[in-house]
């Protein structure tokens, strides 16, 4: 979609799917001990910065190599899904024979508004996908099983073709934070004034283009227009690719027609590709079993995820360390947070989602939670020394395969500082970037507190992590040990250091 749209509706939302009930949590809080909460909240810290939340009994990680992969796909865009002339394959396929495929196409055209018809160019867009999308497009249907439920909600809210919702996999693949070359963003890839035109914020913090529930309603109602406009799904598409008004001149030019294999080669490549690859799409979708497509791993489904609204601004680093949610997930399921901060803005509404075993955490304990984020950007916000050697100064070039936390760790310095001292907003950095970096004696930041010697010789014990742990609850096992503790006895810097298996030293 690279051009404005004529017809804008406001943008109303709701939340309107099923969910999953969650258990209550077993609370072991008395009446007292909530009233000394609402005056004292540090009650409820170890050293001030342990957080003594209940943890849900059966909580546990999701995998996170898997949602990386699930994130990162080789077709993150329509520019890449589309097939070029050069691309594709005209071998014969013993898999599907024409005749085959003109009976199948016959039957999908029979049971959809679409006018789907058999042709030379269709046919070698489907066995092009056959021959060298295969694995792709099974990373695909496993992002399908999360989005597609919701799709379809929304949809039929509108009175949309369910098949509409193969729509989002030209545009985007199914990821949330795809991004064109020309500035397109999200599951439906909005243009920055058309996202505008239909209340979808962008700014700093947030970039609702990505929010997968508000761009696909904002989809929805732009769909719904354009076929008030074409009465045909076929123009529809050729519209939502190429902007009404361009499409409007292909029809004058082709004498009047609005048929849009009539009107097809007064369009653009890209468009002119554009709805052969919807239609070889729903193909492949509809007939995935025949070409033993099948999803690759067993992705979180949708129904087993639920929203909550944020009163205070949280980091995705806090829910991890609170909650013990990984970082991959929360990315994968609020992809519009672009630095990984949900803000709080007095007036909007601004939510979270998260996997429904941990959203009943989040509510039984969302007060403890606040105050751990207060006390941890207390200590975020406290001044810098004025006075650095520029000797101790050390600057280190991005490597290939380093990320942010890594290279805290490696240079023994808190991620957050490390983030400060480059002016970084976020964990992204690049090969070849230069950090600076302060050596952990001469550190800028000024440490909340000093850290109990960890000389061996003094008494100490082991914990051995395991699967679900986070540093409050491991922190909260022991008397008079805070999370800084833990982090600062055992060079842990990173929310994403903390593995079962790990052995950590614990001095009493």
């Amino acid at each position: 979609m690279k051009n404005l749209i004529y017809i804008g509706f406001l943008l109303t939302f709701t939340f309107a799917f099923p969910q999953k009930k969650t258990e209550p949590l077993k609370t072991q809080q008395n009446e007292n001990t909530k009233v000394h909460f609402k005056e004292n909240p540090t009650l409820f810290f170890t050293n001030s910065d342990s957080l003594i939340l209940q943890v849900h009994p059966n909580a546990s990680l999701i995998d996170s190599l898997w949602m990386n992969k699930l994130i990162k796909s080789p077709l993150y865009d329509k520019e890449l899904y589309i097939l070029g002339d050069d691309e594709m394959f005209v071998a014969d396929l013993e898999e599907l024979s024409t005749e085959v495929l003109k009976s199948r196409l016959k039957h999908l055209n029979s049971k959809t508004p679409f006018k789907i018809e058999y042709n030379p160019h269709l046919e070698q867009v489907i066995r092009t996908y056959l021959q060298t999308r295969k694995s792709s497009i099974s990373t695909i249907m496993e992002r399908a099983r999360y989005f597609f439920p919701m799709f379809e909600a929304h949809l039929a809210k509108y009175n949309i073709p369910m098949e509409l919702k193969y729509l989002a996999v030209v545009e985007s693949a199914l990821n949330p934070n795809a991004r064109s070359q020309m500035g397109a963003t999200g599951l439906w890839q909005f243009m920055y004034p058309t996202g505008k035109l239909y209340n979808l914020e962008v700014s700093s913090y947030i970039d609702e283009r990505s929010d997968p529930y508000l761009a696909t309603e904002a989809a929805c109602k732009y769909l719904e227009s354009l076929y008030k406009m074409y009465g045909d799904w076929s123009m529809v598409l050729a519209a939502y690719n190429y902007g009404p008004g361009n499409v409007s001149k292909a029809i004058r030019r082709s004498g009047g027609s609005t048929n849009y294999w009539n009107i097809r080669k007064y369009l653009p490549s890209e468009t002119a590709a554009y709805v052969p690859a919807f239609y070889a799409t729903l193909y492949l979708f509809e007939y995935a079993k025949e070409h033993n497509l099948k999803s690759k791993e067993k992705a979180i489904s949708f129904y087993a995820t639920d929203t909550v609204r944020v009163k205070r601004q949280l980091t995705f680093a806090q829910i991890n360390e609170t909650l013990n949610v990984d970082i991959e997930v929360l990315k994968f399921l609020n992809p519009q947070y672009k630095l990984e901060i949900i803000p709080y803005i007095k007036g909007k509404n601004y939510v979270l989602t998260l996997p429904t075993k941990d959203i009943g955490n989040f509510v039984s304990n969302e007060r403890l939670i606040y105050a751990y984020a207060d006390l941890e950007d207390e200590k975020e916000e406290k001044p810098l020394q004025e006075l650095i050697k520029l000797e101790e100064r050390i600057t280190y070039k991005v490597k290939s395969g380093d990320n942010i936390g890594k290279i805290a760790i490696k240079h023994g310095v808190a991620e957050s500082n490390l983030k400060k001292w480059n002016n970084l907003k976020s964990s992204r950095i690049l090969v070849g970037q230069k950090l600076v970096i302060y050596a952990k004696n001469t550190s800028p930041v000024v440490a909340a507190k000093v850290a109990p010697n960890n000389d061996e010789s003094k008494e100490h014990t082991y914990y051995i992590v395991k699967l679900g742990d986070s540093l409050w609850s491991i922190a909260k096992k022991y008397s008079n040990v805070s999370v800084q503790n833990i982090k600062e006895w055992n060079n842990i810097w990173s929310v994403n250091s903390l593995k079962p298996g790990i052995k950590l030293k614990i001095f009493n």
